[in-house]
C-alpha cells in the first residue's frame, strides 16, 4: 500500500513508536528525554473556543447589525444593475431604439 501526501505530511505529528523491546530493555531509555521534553511542554486543558464565524462577529451580542445583509443587498444590486446595463449597451450595438 502507498503512503498518501496527507498521511506523509501528517507522519511527522504521530510519536514514534516507543514501545519496542530495544528502548525499553537494559536501560537504553536515555533516547527519550527529548520526546518527554516535548510532551511535557504541550498545553494541556481543553482547547480554547473558536468564535462562531460570521454569526457572532455581526448578528450575536453586542456588535450585532445588519451591514452584512445590507452590504449583500448592494451588492446583488449593483450585480444586477451592471448585467443590465452591458446587456442594453449591447443591444444598442447594432439595433437603434
Amino acid at each position: 500500500m502507498r503512503a498518501s501526501p496527507l498521511r506523509r505530511q501528517l507522519g511527522g505529528l504521530v510519536p514514534p513508536k516507543i514501545a519496542t523491546p530495544g528502548l525499553v530493555s537494559g536501560n537504553s531509555g536515555g533516547g527519550l528525554g527529548p520526546l518527554v521534553d516535548f510532551y511535557s511542554k504541550l498545553p494541556k486543558g481543553p482547547a480554547p473556543t473558536r468564535m462562531g464565524g460570521l454569526k457572532a462577529r455581526y448578528f450575536s451580542g453586542k456588535n450585532a447589525s445588519a451591514a452584512p445583509v445590507l452590504a449583500l443587498i448592494g451588492g446583488l444590486f449593483l450585480i444586477g444593475y451592471t448585467m443590465d446595463y452591458q446587456l442594453h449597451l449591447k443591444h444598442h450595438k447594432n439595433n437603434a431604439h
